[in-house]
């Protein structure tokens, strides 16, 4: 199947449960170029991402919030796939993450920042502390902040296109960056974090080791 044309308004297609099965570092980088849209009752915002980062499931990965299982916290990265898994980090912002891989895997995919495609002033409200259009969603808590998602959002199915929260498919980036995750202390040494390469909405990478440059080739949904 071609890539959807991003030059027509509005999103593409949806995204497709059979699309988030594979491991959750092969979905991790497809994600790229993907839209999150809400609608709220002031308005649609729409996110294209730009950079994620990669959780595996249980007794896999230590940095993983499903590491000890299906707790209270984590039980919605258990599935079913695209599902949104929200929480609160360092009781400051909210994060967003979509449950990817096997039900009963415990996988889930960061979006740490994006572009605003859509609803750029209703994002600027939301974010009036952004001195330029790259910052608005520079970074997870920006990005959950432009697009209005908090805790009543956990849960919500990405996939149902009557979800005032979805996630679309859209152009992958011609070339992806991949290397060490930020803001965790255990399995430092895994190259699971992935943004477009050269992408202003970025966010500043602050992570050791030096970032691996790829091209993107396949690696958008198909």
């Amino acid at each position: 199947m071609p890539p959807p044309d991003d030059s027509r308004p509005g999103p593409g297609p949806l995204v497709r449960e059979e699309d988030l099965l594979g491991p959750v570092d092969v979905v991790a980088p497809a994600l790229l170029g993907c839209w999150v849209v809400t609608d709220r009752p002031e308005g649609r915002v729409a996110i294209r991402l730009t950079e994620v980062e990669a959780y595996s499931g249980q007794g896999e990965d230590p940095a993983s919030h499903a590491h000890g299982g299906p707790t209270p916290r984590a039980e919605i990265m258990f599935g079913p796939p695209g599902r949104l898994y929200v929480y609160f980090s360092y009781g400051v912002h909210w994060c967003a993450n979509v449950v990817v891989g096997p039900e009963g895997r415990g996988s889930a995919v960061l979006v740490r920042a994006g572009e605003v495609v859509v609803g750029e002033e209703l994002a600027r409200q939301r974010r009036p502390a952004a001195r330029a259009g790259r910052d608005l969603a520079r970074g997870p808590a920006r990005l959950t902040q432009a697009l209005a998602i908090g805790p009543g959002d956990r849960g919500s199915d990405l996939l149902d296109a009557a979800s005032p929260v979805r996630l679309h498919r859209g152009r992958p980036p011609v070339a992806i960056s991949a290397g060490p995750r930020v803001g965790i202390s255990k399995a430092t040494e895994l190259p699971w974090r992935f943004w477009e390469t050269d992408a202003p909405s970025v966010s500043a990478f602050r992570a050791g080791g030096k970032p691996r440059r790829r091209r993107a080739g396949q690696d958008g949904l198909p």
